[in-house]
């Protein structure tokens, strides 16, 4: 892609071909995100389908599925373990509190079953490890849902940058905040509970996006980070990081400034300076606001109006293409591995006040 040439903004760049074989997932954690965003994407695209459903709760389970054209089981989670109905799946979408992710992802792989795991990949970065191993072991593919990558603002943003558009980046900002307990006002939710959303809540859940996005955007990952956190409202007792901020090394050389909150208002953004310009995504994380793009170079600034695309259909769409095509699949879970390692090193930065060098670690 030329970098003054914007005009094939929305292409899926990845897409070879088109006349696929659906890939039949089994949806493993049947919250909101599951109902109302992952499942209603495969009914509606030609390569997915959601033929199995799997939850803690029969009842909910069988609900779900009842509403679901395509589904044909509905499974407890005891009977996913246990292998039922594999033969009526191809791929398995966990979207489960982040400290139960392994455990299905392990039986996927037991199963020889793909996987698309949402992110972050578990609640730390050694059980994350067991994940990638597990598939590696397996021979299975394992892909993180960081559906940033499969974003056209995302990936025309990281061509721009990797052209040499604004010169060499220097510093990235980005930001992601929301206000959790207006989403779910129950102070026991799993967001705030350590023992299952891992040693945070706004790093872990929203800070993920500024950091992997920037590394996916620079082509770079994370050498040290430096993190400051607060807590004050009761509900986030349990939590360091009501509200977060830290700085990234990247092993490029560039900048970034990182914040996030589950007590703020819903905003986000995502900007990359570099020595002749600047790239700059926002709203950049929220699914369901449309996102704006603008390239300045030397002073002169490009507004693209672009046809707004449904992140999850092209995550989803992406994952079943490069599997019946048999081509890469992208981010794989050594890349969320990296992302693991670099969130407990911010959350080691907030408690001990100091940089935290991240060469080598998990090694």
């Amino acid at each position: 892609m030329d970098g003054n040439d914007l005009s094939s903004f929305g292409r899926r760049d990845w897409q070879t071909e088109s006349d696929l074989e659906p890939v039949r997932f089994a949806m493993v954690g049947l919250g909101w995100w599951t109902r109302e965003e992952a499942i209603p994407v495969t009914e509606d695209s030609d390569w997915c389908e959601t033929t199995v459903v799997v939850s803690g709760d029969r009842r909910k389970a069988e609900g779900v599925a009842d509403g679901v054209e395509s589904a044909e089981v509905a499974l407890t989670y005891g009977e996913f373990h246990d292998g039922a109905a594999t033969d009526v799946y191809d791929a398995v979408y966990v979207a489960t509190p982040n400290a139960e992710h392994l455990a299905f992802v392990e039986s996927a792989a037991e199963f020889g079953k793909a996987v698309l795991c949402e992110k972050p990949m578990e609640a730390t970065s050694e059980r994350a490890r067991r994940m990638v191993e597990s598939c590696e072991d397996a021979d299975v593919p394992l892909m993180v849902a960081y559906r940033m990558h499969t974003e056209p603002a995302v990936r025309r943003a990281c061509e721009l940058v990797g052209e040499g558009a604004i010169g060499d980046p220097v510093l990235v900002h980005g930001s992601m905040s929301q206000n959790l307990l207006e989403m779910n006002p129950n102070p026991n939710q799993w967001r705030l509970d350590p023992d299952l959303s891992g040693p945070g809540t706004s790093v872990m859940d929203l800070g993920i996006y500024p950091l992997n996005t920037a590394r996916f955007v620079l082509d770079a990952d994370p050498v040290a980070v430096s993190a400051f956190a607060r807590s004050d409202d009761e509900a986030f007792s349990d939590v360091p990081d009501e509200a977060a901020t830290f700085q990234v090394r990247f092993d490029d050389g560039t900048l970034a400034a990182c914040s996030a909150s589950q007590r703020a208002a819903e905003s986000s953004h995502l900007k990359v300076v570099g020595t002749e310009g600047e790239v700059n995504v926002e709203p950049a994380f929220f699914d369901r606001k449309p996102r704006q793009f603008a390239l300045e170079v030397d002073g002169t600034r490009a507004d693209v109006d672009y046809e707004q695309v449904d992140q999850m259909r092209e995550e989803f769409d992406y994952f079943a293409h490069q599997l019946r095509t048999d081509g890469e699949i992208l981010p794989d879970g050594r890349h969320g591995l990296v992302d693991m390692e670099a969130i407990e090193a911010v959350y080691e930065s907030t408690e001990k006040g100091s940089v935290v060098e991240l060469r080598g670690r998990g090694e």
